[in-house]
């Protein structure tokens, strides 16, 4: 199970790890620096939101813990943890064209529209990570 007791932190491989969907009320970190910009997190059981300079970057319903997040100009990448089917929606490029990719399987694509949201489902195991890919097309 992959919970992040910190609610945020910088890996050793220079990507953040976020979330705790075992708490039971919401819990949030305001300012954490990362690479030159302000990340806010707020995580519980039933949501878990990542915002990068007031904007979104990542929301689930219900709440997860998510592993190793990087996000380039060309997407994002994570593992992502959690208890049952989550509803996530990214916060990528507006008006852009995605592959998504679930364990390494090509699922779909998807473009964006104004505001640059995307969603995307999940079925969870706390005991198993989900690797979710998201490149531009």
């Amino acid at each position: 199970m992959a919970i992040v007791k910190e609610l945020i932190r910088t890996d050793d491989t220079g990507n953040i790890s976020f979330g705790d969907y075992t708490l039971d009320t919401k819990t949030k970190i305001d300012e954490y620096p990362y690479q030159g910009d302000l990340y806010k997190i707020k995580t519980f059981k039933e949501i878990t939101k990542l915002k990068k300079n007031g904007m979104l970057v990542y929301e689930s319903v219900p709440g997860t813990a998510v592993e190793n997040l990087r996000v380039t100009d060309k997407g994002m990448k994570f593992s992502v943890y959690g208890t049952g089917s989550a509803q996530i929606t990214l916060g990528l490029e507006e008006n852009a064209e995605y592959y998504i990719y679930v364990d390494g399987v090509a699922s779909s694509t998807m473009k964006t529209k104004m505001g640059g949201k995307m969603p995307i489902s999940v079925d969870l195991n706390p005991d198993h990570a989900v690797e979710i890919k998201i490149r531009k097309k």
